[in-house]
């Protein structure tokens, strides 16, 4: 399905200048003086040249002209050129009041749904258990329905308030419970938390938390029961073992005394987390791995053993949009076989387990797991891809109509950017080679599955990808090096463009160091670093 980019602001006036977004005031400086040299209109005297680095010229002065501006750099930041072009720089760029007043008002009102989202969150989680032998033998298809809801609200800068409460029905028995918590941020490193429920489990309490360091936080609770008086004690503590891992040991002591040891890891392309639970009487190891196979799809599987539970869970998942994701996933332990249904969107979620058997049967747990699996495959292979693809063809071809214009301008331009560049690259390119250090043998820039699909060549104006090896070339350094900053789209830098608006981009180099091959494909806002090791082929 072709839907608009998301990402962070294109922030084109750093990859003009080829800095990062956090550049400081020195950075911003040197950058504009050496591209300033580069594009000076007094070292061209053939006319067509002059003219282009003229244009370019005028690029790297305004880029200068806004990142060094305090107030300025901030707007960009936030709005993009859209803002500064809006009336909230100084001398407005547009003519007509009512476009300058119908543009604050909506940067307004999205200043007013940001500060809203923050200080009101709401979230909540509703439970339908489904009995499919219930159901066979005449007792309704329901067996059980849990609701909880919470919303948590910043009341003032340091002090959060969360109301919350939950409702459970199973069969001719329910309750529920009522729960208020008042928290208050008592210095950048602590917090301290009230708490107070009515209900099922009525009760008191209260809960520090603290940054003993930078790596780990210790919280401490402690709660009295308002209906037999016990009194449970709590202590955890999480410490930050790597950018991506961490782990925490739990101690509780009360009525339910039990120690526990969890560890979790979270990165780009997978999560994974597990715990060991020790108490009293009883015992419990659990584990869940999510592993995502692209953007929208993901796959799961998790599993529980102990003196109460043996299960393993299998599923997976699909983003329907920015907000929306379902996952569906199969159950089998000693409660039974299960089918679960999830429908995740924002803050809220909706949760259907259906027991299918109490029986572990092997052949109809075979059959209950193959039949559903065989149902999605056949459905995406034969159905559901087949029309997304028709879907996304039809969209990109009024899409490259849309922007054919623009996309054979943003060409011609960076085509006579990478003519101004060429010399220098060229002289570059040429010394790298000599001592053996980072050549740019090949790199293209934009829909690289459509130019594995299409016979279009790179530098038609129907491609949707741009040949970039000599800009890269260009901006290898003395020590054979080449740094592209991450959160800052590509398509700005001097000798690229945009050559597919609205469709992802990615860039695919091809390099030699060191005698070596190497390739690296990366997102569009992805940080580049070469040569490194990992990329070698």
């Amino acid at each position: 399905m072709m839907e608009a980019e998301e990402g962070p602001p294109n922030r084109e006036l750093y990859a003009l200048l080829h800095i990062s977004p956090e550049a400081s005031d020195e950075e911003i400086r040197k950058a504009y003086r050496q591209w300033a040299q580069v594009y000076h209109p007094d070292k061209y005297q053939a006319p067509h040249m002059k003219e282009t680095a003229t244009e370019n010229f005028q690029r790297i002065c305004q880029a200068y002209e806004i990142l060094s501006d305090e107030n300025k750099r901030k707007i960009y930041d936030i709005y993009g050129m859209e803002g500064l072009a809006s009336g909230l720089e100084l001398g407005t760029k547009l003519n007509k009041a009512e476009e300058l007043k119908e543009e604050l008002e909506r940067l307004r009102k999205m200043k007013e749904q940001e500060k809203v989202a923050a200080h009101f969150r709401p979230s909540g989680t509703i439970l339908a258990n489904m009995s499919l032998p219930h159901f066979l033998h005449g007792h309704g298809i329901m067996r059980g329905m849990a609701m909880t809801s919470s919303v948590q609200s910043q009341i003032s800068k340091h002090n959060t308030l969360s109301i919350g409460g939950n409702l459970a029905v199973n069969g001719n028995a329910g309750g529920g419970a009522a729960t208020v918590v008042f928290g208050h941020q008592m210095s950048s490193v602590s917090s301290i938390e009230f708490i107070g429920s009515a209900g099922l489990r009525s009760l008191i309490g209260l809960q520090t938390t603290r940054n003993l360091s930078s790596h780990l936080t210790a919280t401490s609770g402690l709660s009295l029961s308002l209906k037999d008086g016990s009194l449970n004690l709590t202590n955890s503590w999480t410490r930050q073992l790597s950018e991506t891992a961490s782990g925490n040991i739990h101690l509780s002591l009360g009525s339910e005394s039990a120690v526990s040891v969890g560890w979790r890891k979270k990165q780009e392309k997978l999560s994974a987390a597990g715990e060991l639970k020790c108490g009293i009487d009883s015992f419990e190891a659990s584990a869940h791995y999510n592993h995502r196979f692209s953007s929208k799809s993901h796959g799961r599987i998790s599993g529980k053993i102990g003196s109460t539970a043996l299960e393993i869970e299998i599923g997976g998942g699909r983003k329907l949009s920015q907000f929306s994701t379902v996952r569906m996933l199969y159950s089998i332990g000693i409660q039974g076989i299960f089918w679960k249904f999830e429908l995740h969107r924002g803050g809220q979620k909706l949760i259907i387990p259906v027991l299918l058997s109490r029986h572990l049967d092997p052949v109809f747990a075979t059959g209950a797991f193959l039949i559903p699996t065989s149902v999605y495959f056949v459905l995406k292979r034969f159905i559901l891809k087949p029309y997304y693809l028709k879907r996304e063809k039809k969209k990109a071809l009024e899409n490259m109509e849309k922007t054919s214009a623009q996309v054979r301008e943003a060409r011609t331009a960076a085509d006579k950017a990478q003519k101004l560049l060429q010399n220098v690259a060229t002289r570059k390119q040429n010394r790298q080679q000599e001592i053996g250090g980072l050549v740019i043998s090949n790199a293209l820039y934009g829909n690289l599955k459509a130019l594995k699909k299409s016979n279009a060549p790179v530098e038609s104006n129907d491609s949707q990808v741009i040949d970039v090896k000599l800009p890269l070339n260009f901006l290898v350094s003395d020590s054979g090096e080449l740094k592209l900053h991450k959160g800052v789209k590509k398509s700005g830098i001097m000798g690229f463009c945009d050559p597919c608006p609205g469709e992802p981009k990615q860039l695919y180099v091809e390099y030699t160091y060191g005698g070596s091959r190497y390739e690296v494909t990366v997102d569009d806002y992805e940080e580049l670093q070469i040569p490194q090791e990992e990329h070698r082929i």
